[in-house]
C-alpha cells in the first residue's frame, strides 16, 4: 500500500499491510519531525507533494526492493501539510523471510524516497522559514 495523506500516519496500519505468513521479519522506519536543523530551533514543518507522482514513485521503489531483496511486501506512507514536533512524517514497512532483507529493503525505500519522490519540506523557525531539499 502506498499513500500520501494529510491524516496522521499509523504504525499499526503499516505493520498490518506487510504482515505475511511466509515472512518472518518486518522492518519498520518512522521519520518524525525533530526540533532542530542546522543549529536553528524548528517550531514546525510543512510538506507538499505531487501526490499522484509520489504514489507512483513509491510503487516503483517497492518493485525494486521486491526484485533486489526478495521482500514479501512494502508499505510507504508520507504525510503532507503542517506537522508539529514529534509527528510522524513518513512510515515505511518491509517484510521478508529473513531480517537482513527486510532491513536492506527498508533502508533502500527511505533513501530512494528522499532522493526521488516529488515531496518538498518547508521548515519554520523562531526567526523565519526555509525550504529544505532531500
Amino acid at each position: 500500500m502506498f499513500k500520501v495523506t494529510t491524516e496522521p500516519l499509523s504504525i499499526d496500519d503499516a505493520y498490518a499491510a506487510v504482515r505475511r505468513d511466509d515472512c518472518g521479519a518486518v522492518a519498520l522506519f518512522v521519520g518524525t519531525v525533530r526540533d532542530h536543523h542546522d543549529g536553528k530551533k524548528v517550531t514546525q514543518i510543512s510538506y507538499s507533494a505531487f501526490q499522484e507522482m509520489a504514489v507512483k514513485e513509491f510503487a516503483a521503489i517497492a518493485t525494486e526492493a521486491i526484485a533486489r531483496w526478495k521482500v514479501g511486501a512494502v508499505y510507504i506512507a508520507h504525510r503532507t501539510g503542517p506537522l508539529k514536533i514529534g509527528d510522524a512524517s513518513v512510515v515505511i514497512a518491509v517484510s521478508s523471510a529473513h531480517r537482513a532483507e527486510a532491513f536492506e529493503g527498508c533502508r533502500y525505500a527511505i533513501e530512494t524516497l528522499k532522493k526521488m519522490a516529488p515531496i518538498w519540506k518547508e521548515e519554520f523557525y523562531e526567526t523565519g522559514k526555509a525550504w529544505i531539499s532531500g
